[in-house]
C-alpha cells in the first residue's frame, strides 16, 4: 500500500470532509465534543482515539470502501480492525454451562482460566479438514488432550497452526483472545472445545428442527464421489442443514431453514465440487398432532401354521401440553406382567414407528403421548415382533378419534420498506395468510413484523422487489409449528391422498 501527499486539488474536499466527520463522531464521544466546541485542534491520533472510544461503546460504525477482489482498500480496513475494534478483554463473552441447564457464564478472557474454544468454521485443505478455533479462555498446546463437548469425544491435538492469509505457521501454543488452526480434529461447526474440567458451549445445543426440504441428486452419475462428499462437508459446517434418503422414492433429500439456505448449497456443490444437481419442487416440513385423548385396545393375532403371533395392547393416546421440551412420551403403567417386562422396549418402538407417519398427510406427528395401561401375552405366539404391529396398529386404530390436525411451520419475517408501499406490502403479507405484530418507523421506512406460514413464503424476494420498484428487504427465522386452517388441511389431505392413488 502506497502513501502519498493529498494532491492539490482535493485538499480543500478532504479538509471538508474530516470536519464533517469530526461533527459525527462529537455527536457520540463527549471527550471530543468539548474539543471540537472549544476550537482546539483535533490531531489524527485523538480522532482515531474518539473513533475507537465510539465503537467500542457501539455509537459509531466506521465503514471502510475497498474491493477484496481487486485487493483495494484491505490494508486500510485491516489497520481499522486494529486501531477501532476491542481487544478480547474489552468484551464480555458468555459461554453455556451445560451441567446448570446451559446457565451462563462470564468468561476472563485471560489465558489463566480452563480452555474454551469453538470452532467457528472448517475448510477442506490438502491435508484434511482445516478448523479454525478462536480461543475464549486458557491455552491450547499442540499434543495437548482436548474434549468437544458436544459430542463427548477426547482428541488428541496433533498440529496447531496460525495462518497468514493461505500460508500457515507452526506454532506450540496459543492463548485466549487469539484465532488458530488445528488439523485432524473431526468436528463441526458450532462445536466446543474445553480442557475437561469444565462443560461448557459457546453456542446453545438446541439446533431448530429444518423447515424446508428439496430432493436433489447429481445430474452425472460418474459424479456421485464428489456429490456425497460435498453434503458430508456441509453437514459438518451447518448443523441446520440435514441430508436424508427418502424411502419410498430413494431420492436425496436435504432439509434446511428456508428456500435461500438451500439454494446457497446447491450453488456450492456446483461451484466448488463441480457437480450439477437436478432439484426437485421444495417441500415444506408439515407435521401432525392429535388434540384430544383417544382410547386404544388392538389384539394382534395370527396363526399361520407353526408358532404364531399374538400380542395385545390397551391404553390411550393424549396431547402434550404446548411449551413441553418433549415431543414423544411413551408411559409404561402396567402394573404387573400381563405383559411380560422384555417385550415393552418392542411396543414403545412400534408407536415411535407408527408416529413416523401420520395417516393425514404421512408427516411425523409430535406432541404425543403414550399411556399404555393392559394388554395380554401368549406363552408360545408372542414376540417382539408381534407386540410391535400391535402397537402399529392400535396407533393407526386410535389416530382418527383423537381428532389428528396438521401443523405448518410459521416463520418470523421482518421486512423493511419504503412508508409509500406500505400499504401494499401489508396487503399482500394478509393475502399469505400472515399475521402482522408490529409496524415501527425508521425514518423513511417501515419495519413490519409479521408471522407467516412458510409455505406461503416461496418466491417472496422477487414479490417483493416488484412491489417496491426493488427497495424493499426482508430476513425470515423459524418462529413454531402451528395448526392450519380446516380448508388448508383438507386441501392438503386431499393432495396427499391423491398422490398416493397415483402411485
Amino acid at each position: 500500500m502506497a502513501q502519498m501527499e493529498i494532491p492539490v486539488e482535493i485538499e480543500a474536499l478532504v479538509a471538508e470532509k474530516r470536519r464533517e466527520l469530526i461533527e459525527t463522531v462529537s455527536e457520540v464521544d463527549d471527550k471530543l465534543a468539548d474539543a471540537f466546541l472549544a476550537d482546539e485542534s483535533i490531531s489524527t491520533s485523538d480522532l482515531e482515539e474518539a473513533i475507537r472510544r465510539a465503537t467500542v461503546a457501539k455509537k459509531f460504525v466506521p465503514v471502510f470502501m475497498g474491493s477484496a477482489f481487486k485487493n483495494k482498500g484491505v490494508q486500510p480496513l485491516l489497520d481499522g480492525v486494529l486501531s477501532y475494534l476491542p481487544c478480547p478483554l474489552e468484551v464480555s463473552n458468555y459461554a453455556l454451562d451445560q451441567t446448570k441447564d446451559e446457565e451462563k457464564v462470564v468468561l476472563s478472557g485471560t489465558p489463566d482460566g480452563p480452555l474454551v474454544a469453538l470452532a467457528f468454521k472448517l475448510e477442506e485443505g490438502r491435508f484434511g479438514q482445516l478448523t479454525y478455533l478462536r480461543i475464549y479462555e486458557g491455552v491450547i498446546r499442540k499434543g495437548d488432550f482436548i474434549v468437544n463437548v458436544n459430542t463427548g469425544k477426547k482428541i488428541k491435538v496433533p498440529r496447531l497452526v496460525r495462518m497468514h492469509s493461505n500460508e500457515m505457521e507452526d506454532i506450540q501454543e496459543a492463548h485466549a483472545g487469539q484465532i488458530v488452526a488445528v488439523f485432524g480434529v473431526d468436528c463441526a461447526s458450532g462445536d466446543t472445545f474445553t480442557d475437561g474440567s469444565v462443560k461448557y458451549t459457546m453456542t446453545s445445543m438446541n439446533v431448530p428442527e429444518p423447515v424446508m426440504s428439496l430432493a436433489i441428486q447429481p445430474v452425472s452419475k460418474d459424479s456421485g464421489g464428489q456429490f456425497s462428499k460435498a453434503l458430508n462437508r456441509f453437514q459438518k459446517e451447518d448443523p441446520t442443514f440435514r441430508v436424508g434418503l427418502d424411502p419410498e422414492s430413494a431420492q436425496t433429500i436435504i432439509s434446511g431453514m428456508g428456500e435461500l439456505h438451500l439454494d446457497i448449497y446447491v450453488e456450492r456443490i456446483r461451484r466448488e465440487y463441480k457437480v450439477d444437481a437436478s432439484v426437485g419442487k421444495p417441500r415444506v416440513n408439515f407435521r401432525e398432532t392429535i388434540t384430544q385423548r383417544a382410547e386404544f385396545d388392538y389384539l394382534h393375532k395370527k396363526q399361520s401354521g407353526g408358532q404364531g403371533q399374538y400380542g395385545r395392547v390397551c391404553g390411550y393416546i393424549e396431547p402434550i401440553p404446548q411449551g413441553s421440551m418433549t415431543k414423544f412420551e411413551f408411559d409404561n403403567m402396567i402394573v404387573g406382567q400381563v405383559i411380560p417386562s422384555n417385550f415393552i422396549p418392542a411396543i414403545e418402538k412400534g408407536f415411535k414407528e407408527a408416529a413416523n407417519s401420520g395417516s393425514l398427510i404421512g408427516h411425523p406427528v409430535e406432541n404425543l403421548r403414550i399411556a399404555l395401561t393392559d394388554g395380554a401375552a401368549h406363552a408360545v405366539d408372542s414376540s417382539e415382533l408381534a407386540f410391535k404391529l400391535a402397537a402399529i396398529y392400535a396407533f393407526r386404530q386410535c389416530y382418527t378419534a383423537a381428532k389428528p390436525v396438521i401443523l405448518e411451520p410459521v416463520m418470523l419475517v421482518e421486512l423493511k420498506v419504503p412508508t409509500e408501499f406500505q400499504g401494499t406490502v401489508a396487503g399482500d403479507i394478509n393475502k399469505r395468510k400472515g399475521v402482522i405484530v408490529g409496524n415501527d418507523q425508521d425514518g423513511d421506512d417501515s419495519i413490519i413484523t409479521a408471522h407467516v406460514p412458510l409455505n406461503n413464503m416461496f418466491g417472496y424476494s422477487t414479490a417483493l422487489r416488484s412491489m417496491t420498484q426493488g427497495k424493499g428487504e426482508f430476513t425470515m427465522e423459524y418462529k413454531e409449528h402451528s395448526p392450519v386452517s380446516q380448508d388448508v388441511q383438507m386441501q392438503l389431505v386431499n393432495t396427499y391422498k391423491a398422490s398416493k392413488t397415483a402411485e
